[in-house]
């Protein structure tokens, strides 16, 4: 599967995981916001690796020189829903700490290594954030 964005939120939600979970040599979860001006949900197709019971994402938007909508909206609101396959949990959001960085950004390059190419693009520092089931 090639797709990316609603396509494949769409899919992901309709086949509970079956299309969309395994992607592109990694896997995906769907994440949902809540939008920090709208209020309304908002769902984005992340990679996802872990950590223990944790679940983690990187904020790279490609390398862009600003953070992805869904980050911003965790800094209004980090009661967050994941969605991995066809397991729904509720979560809370929180960036890693300087400290927990490396071991993270390692094991999140693991899962996609264009994150160090993304990084090098960019001069903001590129976020991982913790998704810690509830």
């Amino acid at each position: 599967m090639t797709l990316f964005g609603q396509e494949h939120v769409d899919r992901y939600l309709a086949t509970g995981g079956q299309e969309g979970h395994d992607w592109q040599g990694t896997q995906t979860l769907i994440l949902t916001t809540t939008g920090r001006r709208s209020g309304q949900p908002r769902q984005f197709p992340l990679i996802y690796g872990r950590h223990g019971d944790d679940y983690l994402v990187v904020a790279s938007k490609g390398g862009a020189p600003r953070h992805p909508a869904w980050y911003l909206n965790l800094d209004a609101n980090p009661e967050v829903e994941i969605q991995v396959k066809d397991k729904k949990n509720r979560a809370h959001a929180r960036t890693a700490t300087p400290e927990e960085k490396a071991e993270l950004w390692s094991i999140m390059t693991k899962q996609w290594p264009d994150y160090d190419r993304y990084q090098e693009k960019t001069d903001r520092e590129i976020p991982v954030v913790v998704l810690e089931p509830r």
